[in-house]
C-alpha cells in the first residue's frame, strides 16, 4: 500500500465517521447513538483475537525454550505465567469497557 493511498483511506474513514458525533436537533437526546455498540463490538473482537494469537505465539516461544534448556524450568514457567496474565488482561480491560459503554 502506498503512501497516498494510506492517506486517501484514513480520510475517508475520518470523513465517513464525522456525522456520527454532528450535534443532533432537540429531539435527539431521545436517539441512541448507534456507533457505540458497533465500535465495542469491533474493539472487544479485536481485542480477542490479537490476545489469542499473541498468547500462541508465547506458548509456541516457551516449548521451544523448554526444548533448548529443559533445565530453566522454573524461570521460563515464571514468565510463561506472567506473559499470559498481561495478554489476558488487556482482553479483560476491553471487555470492562464493553459494559461501561452501554
Amino acid at each position: 500500500m502506498t503512501k497516498r493511498t494510506f492517506v486517501f483511506l484514513v480520510l475517508a474513514i475520518l470523513l465517513i465517521a464525522l456525522p456520527v458525533y454532528a450535534q443532533g436537533g432537540a429531539a435527539a437526546p431521545a436517539a441512541k447513538n448507534w456507533a457505540v455498540p458497533i465500535g465495542v463490538g469491533l474493539g472487544m473482537g479485536l481485542a480477542a483475537g490479537l490476545a489469542g494469537l499473541g498468547q500462541g505465539r508465547v506458548a509456541g516461544s516457551v516449548a521451544e525454550a523448554l526444548a533448548r534448556n529443559p533445565g530453566a524450568r522454573d524461570g521460563i514457567q515464571l514468565a510463561l505465567f506472567i506473559g499470559l496474565a498481561f495478554i489476558e488482561s488487556l482482553v479483560l480491560f476491553t471487555f470492562v469497557l464493553l459494559f461501561i459503554s452501554r
